[in-house]
């Protein structure tokens, strides 16, 4: 009995293996039926050949390769880059951006210094148009200004005008009136005009010779250039020296008893020789 069963048994799974064997030759030599569309659609394909001469395995097997190589470009496309190694900065790239910085800076210092200077010149050499030196100058009442003039041991200098002022005696002014300007005889005249002990005079700083700062000198009562020895008397009549002529002077006007005097308007000095005054030294002379 039980060999009958196990008979029954092994030919039941032979069966089964029949069947199974015979299933798997059918699968692969199966050609299919394809619809009509499904064919003109993949008449165009590269993998495929003609349909007449595919098998239904051969579709299949086309349709695989494609989607493999599909999945290995999207691998690829997905796959992230390695990042760039790291590399230091050059030493003598920053170098360069720190030179063009300290050369820039250089250059901008400098610009700004010429622009400074190129400033400062203009308005040097700008008239000057609300007061100082080249302008006119209202100095003050001439009563006062002699006043401060003998208190100043007979010069007294302003700053501000470039100029020394001193005393014209009224004695001298018959011989002024044939040597000098009108511009410069109204204040040579004002003792007179004004019923005062002398007139006033403006004179230039610079010496005719070179150009330097003319100083008083006490003892003499003279101006006496320090530069190369020129001398002039009290009212700037050349005395000695190599200088041209006298000292320069400045025209002026007066209002009210007020001198005004013009900056802007030099007088050249009088010639060698004249001495409208006839002071002589009173004293050493400092040069």
């Amino acid at each position: 009995m039980e060999l009958v069963i196990g008979i029954i048994v092994l030919a039941v799974l032979a069966l089964v293996a029949m069947l199974a064997s015979a299933r798997s030759r059918q699968t692969d030599d199966a050609v299919g039926m394809l619809s009509r569309e499904t064919q003109h659609r993949d008449a165009g394909t590269s993998v495929l050949g003609a349909p007449s001469q595919l098998t239904g395995k051969q579709v299949e097997q086309a349709v695989v390769i494609e989607r493999k190589a599909a999945s290995k470009e999207l691998a690829l496309a997905g796959r992230a880059a390695p990042p760039a190694p790291y590399v230091p900065p050059d030493p003598e790239a920053i170098g360069v951006s720190r030179r063009q910085f300290f050369n820039r800076s250089i250059v901008l210092m400098f610009g700004l210094g010429l622009a400074g200077f190129g400033t400062a010149s203009i308005a040097f050499l700008w008239p000057q148009l609300g007061g100082g030196f080249g302008s006119a100058l209202k100095v003050g009442l001439v009563s006062d200004l002699l006043a401060e003039i003998r208190a100043n041991n007979g010069f007294l200098y302003k700053a501000e005008g470039r100029m020394w002022l001193t005393e014209y005696p009224n004695g001298a002014t018959e011989k002024a009136a044939a040597t000098y300007s009108a511009a410069e005889l109204v204040g040579m005249n004002a003792g007179h005009n004004l019923g005062l002990d002398s007139g006033i005079l403006a004179l230039y700083q610079k010496c005719p010779h070179l150009g330097c700062r003319v100083p008083e000198c006490n003892s003499s009562q003279w101006f006496e250039c320090p530069c190369h020895g020129s001398k002039y008397n009290q009212v700037g009549e050349k005395r000695g020296g190599p200088a041209p002529r006298g000292m320069d002077r400045f025209a002026m006007s007066i209002s009210n008893g007020f001198l005004t005097v013009d900056t802007g308007n030099i007088i050249q000095g009088p010639a060698i020789g004249t001495n409208t005054t006839g002071q002589e030294a009173e004293g050493p002379n400092c040069v």
